[in-house]
Order: structure tokens, then sequence, then C-alpha cells
């Protein structure tokens, strides 16, 4: 189908704005995904946050162009599905790397974090970061610990104190 040169413009805004706005990109050729498996793959996109769009590679080249997936330029070659993570570096990694599990016909081309290219043998590194909510919590005990620490340490004082008391109060029992 032709696109008119209006509706191209609106595609390369559209990505455009989309992609600087993202931590992370991934490319990845879906030749041979039938229409339910793409919108499947849609569905699942909008529920872990990541945009998700089929762009032809002149178009998505002059979309990323500008942007920290400037580098990707060169790897947009073939059919390919364009993933974009907004809030969570490695959310696109692991929708794609998820459903490539279950469907051999998408093939993870090219991922790209904060201007920096990485290969498909790197989707298991970026698909495994945390998420949003485990990273806070991650932190959170973190920062939790050398208080619990300073706690448990500072009551142990009073713990040791009570117990030699309570020894020595026996002790005089038992001499009586």
């Amino acid at each position: 189908m032709a696109l008119r040169i209006e509706d191209k413009k609106a595609i390369v805004k559209e990505v455009a704005e989309v992609a600087s706005q993202s931590l992370s990109a991934v490319a990845a050729e879906y030749r041979g995904l039938t229409v339910e498996q793409l919108t499947r793959l849609r569905v699942k996109a909008r529920e872990a946050g990541v945009y998700v769009r089929v762009v032809r590679n002149t178009l998505a080249r002059k979309a990323v162009s500008g942007t920290s997936f400037e580098c990707m330029q060169e790897s947009l070659v073939g059919p390919l599905l364009l993933g974009f993570a907004k809030d969570e570096p490695g959310a696109a990694a692991r929708l794609f790397r998820d459903f490539a599990k279950e469907n051999d016909k998408l093939v993870i081309k090219v991922l790209s974090i904060d201007g920096q290219l990485l290969t498909a043998q790197d989707v298991e590194r970026v698909a495994g970061l945390p998420t949003k909510l485990q990273a806070i919590s991650l932190l959170l005990s973190v920062l939790q610990a050398p208080v619990t620490k300073t706690v448990r340490t500072l009551s142990e004082t009073y713990a040791q104190v009570v117990r030699v008391v309570a020894a020595v109060g026996d002790q005089k029992q038992a001499n009586h």
C-alpha cells in the first residue's frame, strides 16, 4: 500500500517522538508471523508498556536519527518490528525474548540502550535487568540493612547486660 508523503511524515514524527522518550529499543524480524500472532504480541506489549510498531526501514532510519537510537540505523534492514521501552530499560527485550521463545519466527536482530548498540546475543542480559519495582525493592533492602544491623547491635548490648544480671541473680539464689 502506497503511503502519501503526509502519512510518511506523521509516522516518522510519531516514532521519533516515542524514540526520544524511550530508554531502550529492540528491532526484530517478524517474517512468517501470522496476523493473530502479531496481535497477541501487541496486546502483550501494551500490558508491558512497550510501544511496538512495524515501520518501513527508510522511515525508521529517519525517525531514530537524532535520538540515542541513531546507532541502530545501519541494522534496520528487512521486515522489522520495532519495540521501544519507555519506563523500564529491559521491558522491550523481555517482551521480544519471551515472545520469540513461543514463536520461533520472531528473530531479534538488534537492540540499543542509551546510545549503545547491542547484538541479539545481549538480549538475555538486557531482559534480565530488574523491573522498576524490583530495583526499588533492592535499593530499599540495601538502605535498610545498615539500620537493621545498628539496631541489632545496640539491642544486643542491653540483652547481654540483662543476661548477666539474671545469671548473677540466679547464682545468688542458688548460694542461699
